[in-house]
């Protein structure tokens, strides 16, 4: 009997093992955003259906060329083969209200050429990718991922007729109405920040904890209907609804339905916080949050436990396009019964987006999140229909304006 042990793979096997499965999800993400694009016509790829954003056709070259800027050029300074077009779909905006882009159609190149350049792109990185420094790939990615759901923002801002429906997931079986209640969240210590030697956005670190008093957290979302009773009585109307004959109807994706009562409200920041005030309430901070969240640093709000599928738990990782009741994926909920902390939308938090004590720009991207240290940007936690899972991981930190009205962001009251 061969009693000889396998020696362990060398460093070198396993960065190729990591490597290749980067690329298999790099892969995967390309199909991924190239089915959004495909959701419409090649003219509404000129549209811009957020005011303050750029065309769709931006998006469609601008994927591609910061994978180009940030990995060919930026890494192994590969010469340029477009540099017009790397400048041109380099940086998407975030303009003041009030202040944007007044480019026309005809300001842009034709389609053809883009997607010429975007598949010499995706030739060229193919060819150097096991060449580039993992923690650079992995940048490459989650941006790409992020863009994932950006891009369905701005899809969702047309009308439906201008988009092509997938295959509808099967509604779920009808609940219950939520009941509503309060859960105390003890005091402790929140855990805050990526680990040192993991990979992390710039204002994911420094890893460090903050002390939090005990406080209560409201066991579910605040629901269309519990904000409908708000505006009834004169509070401003969430930016999905719409008013028809009398009745209040939620705009969807690619529909229009009567206002589900049972399912969270998205709203801006400004509305969350008038919202809770009204109530009596608050929004928590971050560190609440994610207290309540992931006390004891445990992997998912639910526990340590990673489900076969994240949509076991949670209404995220693409898991539909739509939101579903405050109530329901009761196996997601924290062990002290806080439900859908994860997924069916981002909750926004009361904490300004900034960077923590030690924070550091990335030398190759330093506007990712400094340019946004304005006190006008909140900062989001946890992750909606449309976030990848691999975006939706304890340190992840997500930040709108604060009168932001197209994001899939929701709201979770807080008290004492």
């Amino acid at each position: 009997m061969d009693t000889t042990l396998e020696s362990p793979p060398s460093a070198r096997d396993a960065t190729s093992a990591r490597h290749s499965a980067l690329r298999r999800e790099w892969h995967q993400a390309l199909v991924h955003t190239d089915a959004l694009f495909a959701l419409v016509s090649h003219d509404t790829l000129l549209a811009r259906p957020i005011t303050d954003r750029h065309r769709l056709i931006f998006y469609v070259g601008h994927l591609d060329a910061f994978d180009w800027n940030q990995l060919a050029r930026g890494v192994l300074d590969v010469p340029a083969f477009n540099a017009t077009f790397d400048r041109l779909f380099e940086r998407g905006i975030d303009p003041p209200p009030g202040q944007a882009p007044a480019d026309s159609p005809t300001d842009w190149p034709a389609l053809a050429e883009v997607r010429a350049y975007v598949a010499r792109v995706r030739r060229e990185l193919d060819r150097l990718w096991d060449a580039l420094p993992e923690e650079r790939l992995l940048t490459a990615l989650e941006h790409r991922w992020m863009h994932a759901e950006t891009l369905a923002y701005l899809l969702h801002a047309l009308e439906p007729e201008c988009k092509r429906a997938p295959v509808r997931h099967p509604p779920l079986a009808t609940l219950p109405p939520p009941q509503p209640g309060w859960v105390r969240i003890s005091a402790g210590r929140a855990t805050l920040g990526q680990s040192r030697g993991a990979f992390g956005w710039d204002n994911e670190f420094p890893r460090h904890t903050r002390p939090v008093d005990a406080f209560e957290l409201a066991r579910h979302k605040v629901t269309n209907g519990e904000y409908l009773r708000f505006v009834q009585d004169g509070g401003p109307v969430p930016p999905f609804w719409q008013l028809h004959d009398g009745q209040w109807w939620l705009r969807r994706m690619f529909d229009t339905v009567p206002l589900p009562l049972h399912e969270p409200v998205y709203l801006t920041h400004r509305q969350a916080a008038h919202y809770a005030s009204r109530v009596g309430a608050r929004l928590p901070t971050e560190a609440e949050w994610q207290l309540a969240a992931y006390r004891a640093a445990r992997s998912y709000p639910w526990g340590d436990d990673v489900p076969a599928a994240l949509a076991n738990c949670a209404n995220a990782d693409f898991a539909d396009w739509n939101l579903v009741p405050v109530n329901a994926h009761p196996r997601g909920a924290t062990p002290e019964g806080v439900q859908q902390m994860l997924g069916n939308g981002w909750e926004w938090t009361a904490t300004p987006f900034a960077g923590f004590d030690g924070f550091a720009p990335r030398p190759y991207y330093p506007g990712y999140s400094a340019d946004f240290f304005d006190g006008e940007h909140f900062v989001l936690k946890g992750a909606s229909p449309r976030t990848a899972a691999r975006l939706a991981r304890p340190s992840f930190r997500n930040w709108f304006r604060h009168d932001y009205p197209y994001a899939y962001a929701t709201a979770r009251l807080a008290r004492g």
